[in-house]
């Protein structure tokens, strides 16, 4: 199923490369090799050790000609996002303990500067590696004569080059001076049509450095003559890429932008790419390279289908069949619950529509486009573009649900307050990956939006305890007499109920459910987490520790009626959320006893503050004092 992969051929080009530096030892004529050693090495971990495949397939030859003609770790490649690092984490000291990646306690999923000094900077979410490394670039060039000036390369996949923070820094590259290289690892979308044997000539010619040394040589007579300025430069750089324009009839937005445009280059030979990185890394200004590579490269099944083997699982490598679990007994996952209720939903109410930003496999959202596609918008990685979109739909009557993973939503936090919140605009937000996600670490965990959604008006924040809650929850968002922006929060995975269809119900907003009484402890939840505290709760019963539980469902507004109950009852209250203690669920119960004089006990379980590591949802809930057992310690020591 994958292309002829060989192991190295000697003893010199296999064991020795646990560096770049010993990669800069090799021969041009030899890196084909470490490639196909590289994708052999790559397959045989993921097929055992799952993590995200088809990316990192795509980008090995341009990790090898990366570090094999820049002097990492001096100079810095920013990655963009890490989903396609794999080889460079490989190539950069790393690869003995690879096998531990994404694993409690061992290789992050993404680049990450704590991890290696290779790792410039932190690369989980998607669209901010031009930006930093304009950053580095214009500090290297501030620095000094005394210090050498550091080559700067982003790394940016096509797919982040649809989010706003990318654009932003385009514009800003383009104006202020800096030597930035960036890398457009173009696996899906065509920039630039190949117009075949004149485009290539003209790469050639381009990037070689007899060329750009006669340009330059031009430029600095014309200059001496007084017959140019720098002023005018930028006129006869857009001059240029306009005559280059005309001849191949073809434009792209960055020549537009002042910024010299090499490509588009096969991305997997790596020869190449090797000849034109060393012709244009010493060239003043900004510059782009432009690479053609193919998402799953050497895995036939992942080239077929790379969104489908963006992240497979395990997998058998010699037959490219997916290894999975039987989840026939098991209950749906959260994202199918959601996918398949707003269909339902939308059947019903004409006005929804469905909206996210480049996630509508993850979310599930899929559903509905292949039923309804006219109103259905994946609007690429946009956060901020997807719920002002939202917001326009809603002033013109529509109902739109906009569908963003909880880590990528504080993005569109300004958006979600000028652009929905304070014009109480009817959007209702679904927070996916609510909590703690897991394997991709704290780039991804879900933890601050409960914090960050309670303070804003006419905001109502909701969490369902299981799936029958979500599909009541959403109904109820919907409705007509519903007014206002309203978010509703569920977690990555399965939930608990395998007869999950049940028939809709209207919830009053701001009412709370109990689900047991007891005398002596409260405990209170908001969200599936509640079903971590029953465990704990029915064992504590078990050993006449009379408790009594309080599902909240609603954040904002709480159910004040129930509170007060509460706070007259109770003497001592634990309070439970997957989220971060600080200015969360918790903390809005201690306000609220705190304003009405009650004088109770509150112990909060949630998030520490601080970022939490990777690992299975499983052991980060014990390592955070939020799973059954801890929660039951709490309870008998309150």
């Amino acid at each position: 199923l994958h292309q002829d992969v060989h192991s190295f051929p000697t003893r010199r080009s296999s064991d020795l490369i646990e560096f770049p530096a010993d990669l800069r030892k090799l021969g041009t004529d030899e890196l084909e090799d470490v490639c196909s050693s590289l994708r052999k090495f790559i397959i045989d971990q993921l097929s055992q050790n799952p993590g995200h495949f088809a990316s990192s397939l795509g980008a090995v030859e341009l990790t090898v000609a990366l570090h094999y003609v820049f002097n990492t770790p001096y100079d810095r490649i920013v990655w963009d996002v890490g989903h396609q690092a794999y080889a460079h984490k490989i190539l950069t000291g790393r690869r003995k303990n690879f096998d531990t990646n994404r694993k409690l306690g061992g290789l992050c999923g993404f680049p990450s500067p704590e991890e290696s000094e290779y790792d410039a900077f932190i690369a989980g979410h998607a669209s901010n590696s031009i930006s930093a490394a304009l950053g580095m670039a214009i500090a290297s060039k501030s620095a000094g004569d005394s210090t050498p000036e550091r080559n700067v390369v982003a790394v940016i996949g096509d797919a982040s080059m649809s989010g706003g923070l990318a654009f932003e820094g385009l514009n800003n590259a383009s104006v202020h001076p800096n030597n930035m290289l960036i890398i457009l690892n173009d696996n899906n979308m065509a920039i630039d049509n190949n117009v075949g044997g004149l485009n290539q000539y003209l790469v050639d010619i381009t990037t070689s450095k007899q060329y750009n040394k006669l340009r330059y040589d031009v430029y600095r007579t014309f200059k001496k003559a007084n017959i140019i300025n720098d002023g005018m430069k930028g006129a006869i750089l857009r001059f240029n890429n306009s005559l280059k324009a005309l001849i191949t009839r073809q434009h792209n937005i960055f020549e537009g932008l002042n910024i010299r445009y090499f490509g588009p280059v096969d991305g997997h030979d790596v020869k190449t790419i090797v000849r034109i990185l060393e012709h244009i890394k010493d060239l003043q200004g900004p510059k782009i390279l432009h690479l053609r590579t193919v998402k799953g490269k050497g895995f036939v099944p992942a080239e077929k289908s790379a969104t489908e083997w963006h992240a497979p699982g395990k997998f058998n490598k010699d037959t490219g069949v997916r290894i999975t679990s039987d989840s026939c007994d098991q209950p749906p996952l959260y994202q199918d619950v959601f996918g398949k209720t707003i269909l339902e939903l939308a059947r019903k109410n004409e006005l929804i529509m469905g909206i996210t930003p480049a996630m509508p496999t993850g979310c599930s959202l899929t559903y509905m486009m292949k039923e309804m596609p006219e109103r259905t918008f994946d609007v690429g990685i946009a956060e901020e573009h997807a719920v002002t979109f939202s917001a326009g739909l809603a002033k013109e009557g529509k109902v739109p649900f906009c569908n963003i993973y909880s880590s990528f939503m504080q993005r569109a936090y300004d958006q979600v307050i000028h652009d929905v919140a304070l014009q109480n605009q009817k959007v209702i937000f679904c927070l996916d990956r609510a909590g703690l996600v897991g394997e991709d670490g704290p780039t991804h965990h879900g933890v601050f939006d409960l914090a960050y959604f309670r303070s804003i008006p006419n905001m109502t924040v909701a969490s369902p305890i299981n799936e029958h809650w979500l599909r009541n929850l959403m109904y109820t968002a919907q409705l007509e007499k519903t007014k206002g922006p309203f978010m509703i929060r569920y977690p990555r995975g399965r939930g608990v109920n395998t007869e999950w269809e049940c028939k809709f119900k209207e919830v009053e907003i701001g009412k709370s459910n109990k689900i047991c009484d007891g005398d002596e402890i409260a405990v209170l939840t908001l969200g599936p987490i509640g079903n971590e505290a029953s465990k704990a709760i029915t064992k504590a019963k078990q050993h006449n520790i009379n408790v009594a539980h309080y599902d909240m469902v609603f954040l904002r507004p709480l159910d004040e009626i129930a509170l007060h109950e509460i706070g007259k009852k109770y003497k001592k209250i634990i309070t439970v959320e997957d989220g971060m203690l600080k200015g969360g669920f918790g903390s809005a119960i201690l306000e609220f006893m705190a304003d009405n004089d009650y004088n109770v006990k509150v112990r909060r379980i949630g998030l520490p503050d601080k970022f939490v590591e990777h690992g299975p949802v499983a052991d980060l809930h014990k390592i955070c004092g939020t799973d059954a057992d801890s929660i039951y310690e709490a309870i008998i020591k309150i």
